[in-house]
């Protein structure tokens, strides 16, 4: 197709678009929205891929003129990939090794193998707020314990979680720094046999996701069915199958065969897939949001693209402040152990729980998807209070 300002704008359907005008060059829309100038050569027989920037920030004008270049440079009988390669080797080494720099190019790096966006953005988020003022400048040789009291310190007691994660982070940074042999092997972030002798342990908060008393949930859903928007039924939705947040924002179309969800490992805490047995209004749910925006590849989502992290939580505190949406997870377990019959077994397989004891996931190879069929369905009937038909949403107009 022929690229232009407009088209490249404006393209939001995931895809690699080809432009008509420069050989060899597309843009690659990802899932996520996100926009990426790739070059397509040949060189020595071999078909090669070469990022040329992201989009907004390389324009349509500027990816052809670099493709062009690049293409010039195949023509001379280089290959533009190691002749990049060679210059970033050769840059100074103060440069290359920033703590700045380097730690934004580890993420850059590390990013695919990480779950979802959100966790990369985190990474981002805490490491430029908390350790860039102190050491974004420094080489990364000689960064060194004090530098690491001056980030922790001031947020170890008031903000335990984010301080040992950052730990965490800046650990290793600087242990791909060390495998680089761009500092010496001292780690100044490890905490066992170093910073542990010199901060008190983090105090982790113990406090549970709050949750709903189950005994309320079916005013709660009824509540719910007040609401015209596709927050409320990706909410819903979630309750009906005990799942967590993750799992539903970015769960896809292609997941569904009739009434079974296949989640993918790579979107489990586990790492795991899981199968999640649908009941009827769980599948109604499904054909509703189809019918709102029929192109998406996504269960729940807005022209194209999924509901956004806190779209469901906010919904949530909207009608009951102060609960969760994991909470519901909570409530779930309450119910199973507190009217009903169902084994702990099942229930436990219905929340995608990993089993601790090896001994007993040995002999536990089955998803006992019949067993928790009939669970799910009589969690359905307890949250839709006894009605499990009829239940109509967005009949007349589009979601909010």
């Amino acid at each position: 197709m022929l690229l232009t300002d407009i088209v490249v704008k404006n393209q939001s359907k995931p895809g690699r678009f080809t432009d008509d005008q420069t050989k060899g060059l597309h843009l690659w829309v990802k899932p996520n929205g996100k926009k990426y100038w790739i070059w397509r050569f040949t060189i020595c027989g071999k078909r090669s891929g070469m990022s040329l920037g992201g989009y907004p920030e390389i324009s349509l004008k500027q990816a052809r003129e670099r493709a062009v270049e690049a293409r010039n440079a195949v023509n001379k009988g280089s290959n533009p990939i190691k002749a990049r390669r060679d210059e970033k080797i050769t840059a100074t080494p103060k440069q290359a090794a920033l703590f700045r720099s380097f730690a934004l190019d580890y993420i850059k790096v590390m990013r695919p193998k990480w779950r979802n966006e959100k966790h990369a953005d985190q990474w981002v988020n805490t490491i430029k707020t908390y350790a860039f003022p102190v050491i974004g400048d420094l080489p990364v040789d000689e960064i060194d314990t004090p530098h690491l009291l001056q980030i922790l310190q001031p947020i170890w007691l008031t903000k335990p979680e984010t301080a040992a994660r950052l730990r965490g982070r800046i650990e290793c940074i600087l242990s791909a720094a060390i495998t680089r042999k761009l500092r010496p092997a001292l780690n100044p972030a490890l905490w066992k046999g170093h910073l542990e002798t010199l901060m008190p342990p983090a105090q982790r908060s113990d406090a549970h996701h709050e949750a709903l008393p189950y005994l309320d949930l079916p005013e709660f859903i009824i509540a719910l069915h007040d609401i015209e928007s596709i927050s409320a039924l990706a909410l819903e939705f979630t309750i009906l199958n005990a799942s967590r947040t993750s799992e539903v924002l970015l769960a896809r179309r292609m997941e569904v065969d009739k009434n079974v969800w296949a989640i993918p490992a790579s979107r489990m805490k586990a790492k795991k897939a899981h199968q999640v047995p649908l009941c009827q209004r769980s599948v109604d749910i499904l054909t509703i949001t189809q019918s709102l925006d029929p192109e998406s590849p996504y269960l729940f989502s807005r022209n194209g693209k999924p509901l956004c992290n806190m779209s469901m939580l906010m919904l949530a505190k909207r009608l009951r402040p102060g609960i969760t949406v994991h909470g519901f997870r909570s409530t779930f377990r309450d119910w199973v152990s507190e009217e009903t019959d169902h084994s702990p077994e099942v229930a436990e397989m219905a929340l995608a729980h990993t089993i601790g004891n090896k001994v007993e996931a040995a002999y536990r190879r089955g998803n006992l998807l019949e067993r928790r069929r009939r669970l799910m369905q009589d969690w359905a009937n307890f949250c839709l209070g006894g009605k499990t038909t009829n239940i109509v949403v967005f009949t007349t107009r589009k979601a909010a």
